[in-house]
């Protein structure tokens, strides 16, 4: 009984300061109303939630009812908490009453029924924490209902096509993929960053360490003339910031961990964008705020092998340009149409056939109410390769973050939030030196000549 009292007193210390919620080896902390799904959202729409769940393959239906359940549970405790309160209020001024006539002994019965109220009141307050985390802990294994228009699908087969432009490169006999092509020219270095590091770090020189920077300046270039501010965020997040915007606990097992600083590597630079604005309340005609930055990123890829991770395919270090809006929720599909076709816009500049999937719903992340992937066709490797994602998460994430937004008219509402790359490098580059190879070396597109300061390797 004694470690359980303990068990509850640290809940206790937990709730006050931020909920928490159990991972592997770890706590992680929330705020008590960063519900994913709200309750009332649940409550008033069991069928309507469950079938749209469905669409994303979504195996626990039951776990809908058993959130209701315990809220209902948590509910009822904190209603006879309340009565309780209530009645200890009522003997109190009775107790009162009773010592200014001098009735001594009528008062003291009454404190006796004041002990044992306060020690009810205090054991249903240990009660509704404990309901309170165990409600957090199934909300967070709810994901994001999609949006109506998602396929529905399991695999990336099922994706739908919704546009291809472009036309595919067709090449000299002898095209080489990007690796020869790099190990050719003197771009990129595998061997050398496997020495340094490991498998998945190559190390970029002369005119492919150019090209690098060349895309990027470009494509942050493109994003500030599109509206978009540019931010130097950092490149280690904390445990809030992760959650906030899905990564925890979902991806933990891909995302590299300083233990002893207890910060994670920054996977995208969607979470320390969009975490710039947790815990805001902006003003409607702030709407909408446009961010943009360049971070390298870092993903374990646990998992991944074979032919389709060789060369640039997939990589656990890589630079990214990030796009991040923070909308007003009647918006935030017609941002999404207008960041695909900003990412549409860079893919045509640099002349690659590129086509606009839409995601189903076994393919898309957790968090997202709608998808898109842009891909690329490798002409060297005669495949599409993914180079962008572009998603609405609705108020999915905000309110996680308690991100929020004040009307005209006052009322405080969820913001929706919304995110893509534009672009990820490596694979970009990989499209870029094959489809663009002659017998003369490699052709560099008119639009990044003026950043490269050449027009051919």
């Amino acid at each position: 009984m004694t470690k359980l009292r303990e068990f509850h007193e640290f809940y206790r210390y937990l709730i006050f300061a931020g909920l928490c919620i159990f991972g592997p080896g770890r706590l992680f902390f929330i705020w008590p109303s960063a519900s994913m799904l709200t309750l009332s959202y649940l409550r008033e729409n069991r069928d309507e939630a469950i079938k749209r769940l469905s669409v994303k393959n979504f195996k626990n239906p039951e776990l809908i009812d058993q959130v209701i359940k315990i809220d209902d549970h948590r509910k009822s405790l904190q209603f006879k908490s309340d009565e309780l309160l209530n009645e200890s209020k009522q003997i109190a001024r009775e107790i009162g009453e009773f010592m200014k006539v001098g009735k001594a002994v009528e008062a003291d019965s009454l404190k006796a029924r004041t002990i044992e109220l306060k020690e009810q009141i205090k054991t249903l307050g240990v009660e509704f924490e404990a309901a309170e985390a165990e409600l957090h802990q199934k909300l967070i294994l709810l994901p994001n209902l999609p949006h109506a228009s998602v396929p529905v699908g399991k695999t990336p087969e099922e994706n739908l096509t919704v546009l291809e432009s472009g036309k595919i490169p067709v090449l000299l006999d002898q095209a080489l993929p990007h690796w020869e092509l790099a190990s050719k020219y003197n771009l990129i270095n595998f061997e050398l960053g496997n020495k340094i590091t490991g498998a998945g770090f190559p190390v970029y020189l002369g005119k492919g360490a150019k090209l690098q920077r060349a895309l990027i300046q470009f494509f942050l270039d493109e994003a500030v003339n599109a509206g978009y501010l540019e931010v130097q965020p950092p490149i280690l997040v904390n445990e809030a910031s992760a959650f906030g915007t899905g990564q925890l606990p979902d991806k933990e097992g891909q995302m590299y961990y300083a233990g002893q600083d207890n910060l994670y590597l920054v996977p995208t630079a969607e979470i320390p964008i969009t975490n710039l604005y947790r815990d805001i309340i902006l003003k409607e005609d702030e709407l909408p705020a446009m961010n943009c930055a360049y971070t390298p990123c870092f993903r374990r890829e646990a998992g991944s092998y074979g032919a389709h991770v060789r060369g640039l395919n997939r990589l656990h270090q890589f630079d990214k340009v990030e796009l991040v809006q923070i909308v007003h929720p009647d918006q935030s599909y017609t941002v999404l149409e207008q960041m695909s076709l900003h990412v549409q816009s860079l893919l045509t500049k640099l002349e690659l056939p590129y086509r606009l999937l839409k995601l189903c719903g076994g393919d898309m992340g957790f968090t997202s109410a709608l998808t898109y992937d842009l891909e690329v066709y490798s002409a060297g490797q005669q495949k599409w390769l993914e180079v962008s994602s572009v998603s609405n998460f609705e108020s999915y994430q905000s309110n996680r973050m308690k991100i929020r937004y004040k009307g005209k008219e006052g009322k405080t509402q969820l913001v929706h939030t919304l995110n893509g790359s534009a672009l990820a490098l490596p694979r970009i580059v990989a499209a870029l030196l094959e489809n663009n190879q002659d017998e003369n070396g490699i052709k560099i597109p008119v639009a990044l000549v003026s950043y490269t300061g050449f027009d051919r390797i």
